[in-house]
């Protein structure tokens, strides 16, 4: 992905978060995704399937697998409000499934192989949204922490609601 797309979604979500007077982890993305004007709906889904938006009657509706864990879930959120504010005209097409995230930044086997540029960009969109750069810089100028400490991960990961391997890939991306 080009740099200058990496700052734009950076920029959406800074403007996303400022807007809504966010500026402590953890974001609180159910509040966030009912600001872009979406109606969460909570289902129990194939354990394959994460989640899904699509935009019916003008309301875009994101589906969320109801059994996956609740950091899973807020991934889910902040991939599909990533589609929202980064792909809105492509989603209003048609309904867009996202498949399990099987990677360590749970993203699936597509943006895993970094073919699908929208698929990459809402994990980014995503990633940055719950994990922004600003607040992980301002916790680690608190507390610093060594990405090998297991302990230090978890705690940094229990702050933000994502799970640790999340936590880990996010700042090795960021401060690497």
């Amino acid at each position: 992905m080009k740099q200058s797309k990496r700052k734009s979604i950076q920029s959406q979500v800074g403007e996303l978060l400022a807007e809504h007077n966010v500026t402590s982890a953890p974001v609180p993305v159910e509040r966030i995704a009912k600001a872009l004007g979406a109606q969460l709906r909570f289902s129990p889904l194939d354990d394959e399937l994460s989640g899904m938006v699509y935009v019916k009657d003008g309301t875009p509706i994101i589906g969320v697998n109801a059994l996956h864990h609740p950091n899973r879930q807020r991934f889910t959120i902040a991939h599909e409000c990533g589609h929202l504010v980064c792909h809105r005209r492509a989603i209003t097409k048609e309904i867009h499934v996202d498949k399990s995230f099987t990677t360590m930044l749970m993203r699936d086997s597509n943006s895993a192989t970094g073919e699908d540029e929208m698929e990459v960009e809402a994990n980014l969109f995503a990633a940055e949204l719950l994990m922004p750069a600003s607040f992980l810089a301002l916790s680690l100028k608190e507390y610093p922490i060594d990405i090998d400490d297991e302990a230090a991960i978890t705690a940094l990961a229990r702050k933000y609601k994502v799970s640790a391997a999340a936590m880990r890939f996010r700042l090795g991306n960021l401060f690497a």
